[in-house]
């Protein structure tokens, strides 16, 4: 079995527009350590070795080196199919930064650039959170496969309706979202054995995306503020994909309440009138269950953290365990039937050059998953179904806090 996990911009327009607000931008926060980021320690499968399924190299163009610079996180630059052919930023020296990071030359100074450009096969977005699914579009619109940074969407439900149409109507290019949380230890693992009929069906399950902040202090660097003007719902996939990428099922409806700051005097609405630090809902799955998801602000553990609790066996990893699998008789014999038959529930090894990464080792994952679901021709291991079930429970669990928790029906989506 696997070992404990440790832990856990872009709007269009011109660069010229924005360099007035870039500059009065402190670096401080940008230079401190991400949360998330430091979690590199991960298990794989030693017994397997990697093998080249193809020469080619995918040229890739890198769109967005923000605060968390995650356009050169993924190492999609040492990997042996990828050649970084462009990279964009609307800062000028964010694109430089970037282009030196990923030993890259040809610089643009926009993703609505980029995409001009025919040399580029596939596109990553790590631009700002609202702009990821007008990004996204734009880019298959240009006939280029495309990965995206979370979440699928930010707050407008109709960017989910149109993505979806658009991912259909290019039906050979592959999507693909990055939700870290899909190629951790635990949930690699869960997925494996879900889909082996080990647990049977979940009875119970849940997803916690907590991330510490403290009363008073500043919110993180974000293009235009985007970070100030939202909801913690809006941001869940870390602990929706507890359910979502174990299962590839759904969510079919939610009551949610939210906490704001006990001072009432504090609680100042944003930009969109939110005043919840922290949201917790209750959601109903398809299958019959029903599943926790928590977004916290306030302090403790930071978490990417989930569990399952299934007809025969659970998983968990929490509180120190270091076998997450605990099953009656019956859930014991369908684990060692399914090992029997040549299961692996260890990530596979990553081509030579290629890092794990943060976010529980997934980084590199994730990047090599797209790159051979082109190769291959094959779904990614989040494509925008999964995407999008990760992400718009989260908006209506938002609009059931603002009502008090009543509880709303969430949308059912297939391609």
């Amino acid at each position: 079995m696997p070992n404990q996990l440790t832990r856990r911009s872009f709007l269009g327009g011109t660069a010229t527009a924005m360099m007035a607000a870039h500059s009065a931008i402190t670096t401080t926060r940008s230079a401190e350590s991400i949360p998330g980021f430091d979690q590199t320690r991960t298990e794989v499968d030693r017994t397997q070795a990697w093998k080249p399924f193809s020469d080619r190299k995918v040229r890739v163009g890198l769109a967005g080196y923000g605060l968390c610079k995650f356009s050169a996180a993924f190492d999609f630059q040492n990997h042996p199919n990828v050649e970084v052919a462009a990279v964009s930023d609307l800062y000028p020296d964010r694109c430089a930064a970037l282009a030196e990071q990923v030993r890259c030359q040809r610089t643009y100074p926009s993703l609505e650039e980029m995409v001009k450009d025919d040399r580029l096969e596939a596109i990553f977005v790590a631009t700002d959170a609202p702009s990821h699914a007008r990004h996204c579009m734009e880019v298959l619109n240009h006939g280029k496969h495309v990965c995206t940074a979370v979440p699928a969407f930010y707050g407008n439900l109709e960017d989910a309706e149109q993505l979806l149409a658009c991912v259909k109507k290019h039906a050979g290019l592959v999507y693909a979202m990055f939700e870290t949380s899909v190629f951790h230890d635990d949930l690699y693992a869960m997925e494996k054995l879900y889909r082996a009929e080990v647990f049977g069906r979940l009875v119970y399950s849940e997803g916690e995306y907590c991330h510490p902040h403290s009363l008073g202090s500043p919110a993180l660097d974000s293009y235009r503020d985007w970070r100030k003007n939202g909801a913690p719902m809006w941001y869940p996939t870390h602990a929706t994909a507890y359910y979502i990428g174990v299962t590839h099922g759904s969510f079919v409806e939610v009551s949610c309440e939210g906490t704001a700051r006990f001072d009432k005097s504090q609680r100042r609405p944003n930009g969109i009138g939110n005043v919840f630090n922290s949201e917790t809902g209750l959601f109903r799955t398809r299958e019959g269950g029903l599943c926790r998801i928590i977004i916290c602000g306030s302090q403790g553990e930071y978490l990417e953290a989930g569990r399952i609790r299934g007809e025969y066996a659970g998983y968990d990893w929490h509180n120190g365990r270091t076998d997450g699998f605990v099953g009656d008789a019956t859930g014991q014999e369908r684990l060692k039937q399914a090992l029997g038959k040549g299961l692996q529930i260890r990530k596979y090894p990553l081509p030579p050059g290629v890092s794990a990464g943060g976010h529980g080792g997934s980084h590199g994952y994730l990047a090599d998953d797209f790159i051979d679901a082109i190769l291959r021709q094959r779904k990614p291991a989040v494509d925008v179904i999964d995407a999008l079930n990760m992400t718009v429970p989260g908006y209506f669990a938002h609009l059931s806090a603002m009502k008090d928790g009543e509880k709303m029906k969430i949308p059912q989506y297939s391609l």
